[in-house]
């Protein structure tokens, strides 16, 4: 855990939300489990533990309290702060991977054996892959049972259970009561009549503050035409998941995204939920950033004039990588602080998604949207679409030539060095791979080489240049990434501006 037992008891005490998902605390008098922030009455100190994960404490013996439904809360930032085994399978385990490759398929990513990643999840989390797979399907489960419709054969199918009878089993061990009931005690936000077949409605928490406008922001400056989008009041993309795809539409409420979610199967469920909450950094603990942040008198008015801002994520490894390909040749004037590539390389992005990509229904059910091309359709039509492009082409086609082979994974899952080592070898340059690995694998504590973007952000901010940003930069550890996410927001305001006075100018010139 990110806090000692004595941190955890006061957290308890003062019903902190700031560390729900953090941890779970044990209560032995009642077996069950909560939150940090249930509003039952505390628990003596002496009565209670504590634990990283809900699967250890169900381990344990406990069931979740059904008064504060510990799961519904954001997930701990802990699993992208630290890049260890731990961490990494983690992230694999929320993205749905030993529902679909079972733990022998989940230790290989990882490099491990079965036994050797048993044993070290049990020591660091108290639970081993089977018993976090299975915690993680319970909250799945709950989710549907809570937010929709669905029959239970549904909600099982889509929670990753093998069958209906494992279903009710793990609801009645975990939540002791069967799923009708827990609908009956749940509270439903029924889904509106005349909701298509497949499509959900959800809410996804956060940690507050959340910079609502400017994570947006930067998903929807540089979108993708077809693959992302704007909707009336927020955020709408496509997803290529494990058995299908999805289409998302996000809109920022007070403390969640809500989210329209429509599935081509919904045992994806967990695989969209998991990706969309990476892409908007929804499990950051945005107090801790801003504190650390805060401290430093040159950003101490940035921070404070937009707390909780958050590192853009990605919820397609092959669609960032392309991204970060095309971006730079003009990586010096827009930096990567955007969601992707401009001039050029955009136009060139555009004529790959609009040809190659994979045409499908929107969720108004009358228009369509487009999936980003697979690695397949890329090393076969890249070169087609793209002629003359100046190499281009010819690197796209080598990216997506490694992807296939194997020789480059791009997952969660993945150590941040060797994923940087593939992504060099397969053609990318020294701040497009550290790009990759960032926003894939979320790290907090990556700051790049400072681009010319990020030097402008600096110096107005009144940051010193070269090596001594990157000496000053030692003191924003371990929130390095969302420092950088400031300069560049800074450099991107500022070049707004300047744009803006230059267009009224030129708007109010006498005529000649």
């Amino acid at each position: 855990m990110l806090v000692t037992p004595q941190q955890a008891y006061r957290a308890v005490a003062s019903r902190d939300i700031r560390f729900d998902g953090c941890f779970v605390t044990g209560v032995r008098s009642t077996g069950i489990y909560c939150r940090p922030s249930c509003p039952a009455r505390t628990p003596k100190s002496g009565n209670v533990e504590f634990f990283a994960t809900a699967a250890a404490a169900q381990q344990a013996g406990y069931r979740a309290c059904r008064r504060c439904l510990p799961d519904a809360v954001p997930g701990s930032p802990e699993w992208n702060l630290r890049a260890d085994l731990a961490g990494r399978a983690m992230r694999l385990v929320t993205d749905g991977l030993v529902e679909r490759e079972g733990v022998p398929g989940l230790a290989a990513r990882l490099g491990y054996s079965t036994r050797q990643l048993t044993r070290v999840l049990t020591e660091e989390l108290g639970a081993g892959p089977l018993a976090l797979a299975r915690a993680h399907r319970a909250h799945t489960a709950r989710l549907l049972i809570a937010t929709t419709e669905l029959n239970f054969t549904d909600i099982a199918y889509a929670a990753g259970f093998a069958s209906l009878r494992q279903f009710n089993e793990t609801v009645r061990e975990v939540f002791a009561t069967n799923p009708t009931e827990l609908r009956a005690r749940t509270t439903r936000r029924r889904s509106p009549e005349g909701l298509p077949a497949g499509t959900l409605r959800l809410r996804l928490p956060m940690r507050l503050p959340f910079d609502a406008p400017g994570t947006l922001g930067f998903r929807l400056g540089p979108a993708v035409d077809g693959v992302e989008w704007t909707t009336g009041s927020g955020y709408g993309r496509t997803l290529r998941l494990p058995h299908g795809h999805g289409v998302a539409e996000l809109t920022p409420r007070t403390d969640h995204l809500a989210v329209t979610l429509r599935l081509t199967e919904l045992r994806d469920l967990g695989s969209a939920v998991a990706r969309l909450r990476r892409l908007f950094d929804l499990d950051c603990d945005p107090v801790a950033v801003d504190e650390v942040l805060g401290s430093d008198p040159a950003l101490a008015g940035t921070v404070a004039s937009t707390p909780g801002v958050r590192l853009p994520g990605s919820a397609d490894g092959t669609e960032t990588a392309v991204r970060a390909l095309l971006d730079e040749s003009g990586l010096d004037e827009s930096g990567f602080g955007g969601a992707g590539p401009t001039g050029d390389g955009r136009a060139e992005l555009s004529k790959l998604i609009a040809e190659l990509g994979e045409r499908v229904p929107a969720l108004d059910g009358t228009s369509e949207v487009v999936l980003f091309p697979t690695a397949e359709a890329l090393a076969e039509g890249a070169e087609r679409v793209l002629p003359g492009s100046g190499g281009s082409a010819a690197a796209i086609r080598g990216l997506a030539t490694a992807l296939i082979s194997g020789a480059l994974r791009i997952d969660e899952g993945r150590e941040g060095a060797e994923l940087r080592e593939e992504l060099r070898g397969a053609g990318l340059g020294e701040r497009a791979a550290d790009h990759v690995s960032t926003r894939v694998l979320g790290e907090p504590d990556s700051f790049p080489l400072p681009d010319r973007a990020l030097r402008r952000g600096a110096g107005l901010l009144g940051l010193p240049d070269g090596a001594t940003l990157l000496d000053r930069a030692r003191q924003w550890s371990p929130w390095r990434s969302y420092a950088a996410v400031h300069l560049w927001r800074a450099a991107r305001s500022a070049r707004h501006a300047t744009n803006h006075e230059h267009h009224t100018e030129s708007t109010t010139k006498e005529p000649t």
